[in-house]
Order: C-alpha cells, then sequence, then structure tokens
C-alpha cells in the first residue's frame, strides 16, 4: 500500500536515540541523555510575553502563507542589518521550522536524477529530503584534517552535469565548524559560471564561539543570486517547540514556487509564533541569546579538554553550536554498536556517528547543565576503559 517515494525515507537516529533515552528514563533507569538537538533553556520571558498577549488580542486566524507582513518586513531588517543581505519582504517564507524550509526547497526544485552535494558529516535530514524528492545525494567525506569542511578541490571533484545544489551548513551540525570567509570565497569560486544552487543552513548562526559567522550569500552577487539563506529561531533563541524557520532568495519564480507548496501543504505557521518571533528578531532579547551562546561556550571548552583526556577517544573545539563530534576508531568502528553498548553499561545516550554519514563517531550535545555533562563523561570514560582492558 505504500508509495515508493515513503519508502525512500529513513527513520531519524536522532530522535530513535532521543526517544529510547526518554522510554528508558520513565521506567525508572538513571538515564542521561547527550542526543537531542535542543537548548535546555527556556524561551526568554519577553518572547512568551508577546505570544500570551497576541492569544488574550484574538490574534488566532490564518495569517498569509508566508508570514504577516511586519514579520517578513523585521527578518529582512535582520538580514541587512546582521548578514549585509539585501532582500524584500517579498523574498521570504516563513515555515514551520528550517526542516520544512528544506522541504519546500527540495521538492520546488529537484528533478528524478538531479544531483545534490552534501558534505559529510552532515545534518540527518539532508539526504532523507534529497531522496524523497527524487534526487541523489552526493556525499563529500571530511574529516578533522580539514576541520571537518570541504575544499574547493573537492568540490571541483563532486560536480557534474546533473548536480542541481549543494548543501552547506555553518554552524555545523553535528561537527560545530564554521566556514571562514576564505573558505567560502574559494567554494563560490568553484561554482561561479555554474547553475548550481547553494542551499545554506545557517541556524546556529548565533551560536559561535572564537571566530565570526559569515552568511555564505553575503561572500559576492554572484552567491547571493544563487544561495537560498535559511534560519530560524530555534536554536539560538531556544523556540524548538514554536516551530519557526525562514528562508530567503531573490529567486522569484523560486519564491512564488514554494510559496504554492506550502499553501497547498500547511499554509501559514501559527499565528501566534509569528507575533512572539517579532520579539527574537528585533533585538529585544539579544542579552539573554548571549548568556546563552556563553554558558554554551563553557560547557564546550570543559567539555572538550574531559573528552581528549580519555584514552582512545579524541574530538576537534567547536567553533560554534553544541555539539561535539567524538573520534572512537582507537576503540570502535561501529558507531552502533558503541553507542548501544554505551547505553546499556552506562545509561548514556549518545548518536551513532554513522546516522550523520561518519563511521567512527559520535555525537555528544552539551545543550544541558556542566553537572550532567560532567557526570555523563565520567561514565564514557569507566565504559572505554572497560573496553580498552
Amino acid at each position: 500500500m505504500l508509495s515508493d517515494r515513503i519508502k525512500t525515507l529513513s527513520p531519524s537516529l536522532t530522535i530513535a536515540v532521543a526517544s529510547l533515552a526518554r522510554d528508558l528514563k520513565a521506567q525508572g533507569k538513571d538515564i542521561l541523555s547527550f542526543s537531542a538537538g535542543e537548548p535546555d533553556f527556556e524561551t526568554p520571558q519577553p518572547i512568551k510575553d508577546e505570544a500570551i498577549k497576541a492569544i488574550n488580542e484574538g490574534f488566532t486566524r490564518y495569517t498569509a502563507v508566508a508570514g504577516i507582513p511586519e514579520l517578513l518586513q523585521s527578518i529582512a531588517g535582520k538580514l541587512k542589518r546582521e548578514n549585509n543581505l539585501e532582500y524584500a519582504p517579498s523574498d521570504i517564507i516563513v515555515s514551520n521550522g528550517a526542516k520544512q524550509s528544506l522541504f519546500n526547497l527540495f521538492q520546488a526544485v529537484i528533478n528524478e536524477g538531479d544531483e545534490v552535494i552534501i558534505p559529510s558529516p552532515y545534518w540527518v535530514t539532508y539526504p532523507e529530503l534529497v531522496k524523497y524528492a527524487g534526487g541523489i545525494p552526493v556525499i563529500i567525506h571530511t574529516d578533522e584534517i580539514s576541520g571537518f569542511k570541504i575544499t574547493d578541490d573537492q568540490l571541483k571533484a563532486a560536480i557534474t552535469p546533473k548536480t542541481k545544489m549543494i548543501v552547506l551548513t555553518s554552524p555545523s551540525n553535528p561537527t560545530g565548524s564554521v566556514y571562514s570567509k576564505s573558505e567560502l570565497e574559494s567554494l563560490a569560486e568553484v561554482l561561479k559560471d555554474t547553475d548550481i544552487l547553494v542551499a545554506s543552513d545557517e541556524m546556529y548562526e548565533k551560536l559561535v564561539y572564537d571566530t565570526d559567522f559569515v552568511a555564505a550569500a553575503s561572500i559576492s552577487e554572484d552567491m547571493y543570486q544563487r544561495t537560498v539563506t535559511i534560519n530560524g529561531l530555534s536554536k539560538s533563541v531556544a523556540m524548538t517547540g514554536w516551530r519557526f524557520g525562514y528562508l530567503a532568495t531573490p529567486n522569484k519564480a523560486l519564491i512564488r514556487a514554494m510559496n504554492d507548496l506550502q499553501s497547498q501543504s500547511t499554509s501559514n505557521i501559527n499565528s501566534i509564533t509569528q507575533k512572539a518571533a517579532l520579539v527574537a528578531l528585533d533585538g529585544k532579547v539579544d542579552d539573554e541569546i548571549e548568556q546563552m551562546r556563553r554558558a554554551f561556550e563553557g560547557r564546550a571548552a570543559e567539555a572538550v579538554k574531559l573528552f581528549n583526556e580519555i584514552d582512545g577517544l579524541s574530538v576537534l573545539k567547536p567553533q560554534g553550536a553544541f555539539y561535539l563530534f567524538v573520534n572512537t576508531k582507537d576503540i570502535s568502528n561501529d558507531s552502533i554498536e558503541f553507542c548501544k553498548e554505551l547505553l546499556q553499561a552506562t545509561g548514556v545516550a549518545v548518536v551513532p556517528g554513522i546516522g550523520f554519514g561518519a563511521e567512527g563517531y559520535f555525537r555528544f550535545s552539551f545543550a544541558t547543565d556542566i553537572t550532567t555533562i560532567r557526570e555523563g563523561i565520567r561514565r564514557i570514560e569507566k565504559f572505554v576503559k572497560s573496553k580498552k582492558s
């Protein structure tokens, strides 16, 4: 009874591990989960207050599919002010999280057999959405030597006449790598004189450490024209459950197509979230965002130190986001088995690297309190010692 299209999808390992950890915890087992990609902070109070105000004022009806006018204007203002990107409000669509933004984009542009270049390690959803749209994921593998970032030579080698798009993620989930301006310029040079689109996922933009964030579309006029900028408020403003993502592109035909698709699938995102998002986008909670960023930065520094003191494990210091991508190759190259044994033996839940296209690693989210992080790493160290003995 199922369609061939739906059979192409694989379940998300990140969601599966998080669900298993929750189930075990509900059974009374001592579980420490470092699997979820969700901040442990509360949504800032001014945002919640604005949502309550919107409800009390009866702002509970349908809106325009792409979003209310003042919200689109606010996003355009943010992109101009913070990223030096000039978009008209009509160049922007607000969706139910960046995941829907990506879904809309892939469905609107990918034809059967089109190739989409995806650097690995990648967010688990990218290849699944490409396959669902009929495309072919072309994976470029990276490692610690390159800081988990692709080079211009790798990009050149991966391009074929069937290449439709490349997906760039900066800061990266799961590695925390951030592309510098010069690195983006090198990639942009390779893409010149091609028709290849760039899907630039910038969801963790505000969570960067000891580096500057650079938007891919800001590199040059050529990159601006070919790039679809994707962002949202889930991670940096602790609004995961509010489901707020957006994309921007100067390509009018593409915007119309995605607006039509969203109008026939979900229509507008919920009206209350739209009103609340105005507070987050207009700089009213910048202090709260900075407090969260500093907390993540401190956790990252300590967690990296503790992991690198464990014989058999190693990890690069992340430049952004709130994940560590821990190398287990001296212990095990089977990340699913490693993580399964770790959970059973210690009650620590992490996500196997194979889910992100990189075997011999696991993803550790430090979006939890430092006491829990220390205890989790202590248990991991004990487990690793038992594997080496």
